[in-house]
């Protein structure tokens, strides 16, 4: 199994999302992230992936969710966080092209599926855990709730 992270940033009642140009979910609308290098913190892999595929190095983050996401051929664990602030201009790289999006639209019908399952829980701000088993790009099975709170990981 796999250790990722995504990281979104958030304004003003948006939401970052920058699509996949290439590699593993490539055409399709996500947060940035990716998979911790060896010896690297899961905050520090997260900052890490937003200054790569974005431009942007994140300064306010906070870890919102957990995830284990059930995919054809491999299991992300993955530890997801918001970030309001940021330093750096937000760039398209040879990764990623991000976008802003209000809260309300939203494009799930171009992401994982699953992602309108616990993304109205990070929208609202409140912590959650989870799996979601996807086959045949469908969601086959999911589970997941609000908790009270969640601990940082290393």
């Amino acid at each position: 199994m796999k250790r990722t992270t995504l990281l979104f940033l958030r304004r003003d009642k948006q939401i970052l999302l920058a699509m996949k140009k290439r590699g593993f979910g490539v055409d399709k609308w996500n947060g940035a992230g990716g998979k911790l290098e060896p010896n690297e913190t899961v905050l520090q892999a997260a900052i890490r992936e937003c200054q790569e595929e974005i431009g942007v190095t994140p300064i306010s983050q906070k870890l919102v969710g957990e995830l284990l996401f059930d995919l054809p051929d491999v299991e992300h664990y993955c530890y997801v966080y918001t970030a309001t602030a940021w330093q750096g201009e937000l760039r398209e790289t040879e990764e990623m092209r991000p976008q802003w999006f209000a809260e309300n639209k939203i494009p799930y019908d171009q992401m994982w599926p699953g992602d309108s399952i616990w993304m109205p829980l990070l929208l609202a701000g409140k912590p959650f855990k989870g799996a979601v088993t996807v086959e045949k790009d469908q969601v086959r099975q999911h589970d997941i709730k609000e908790v009270k709170s969640l601990k940082e990981q290393v």
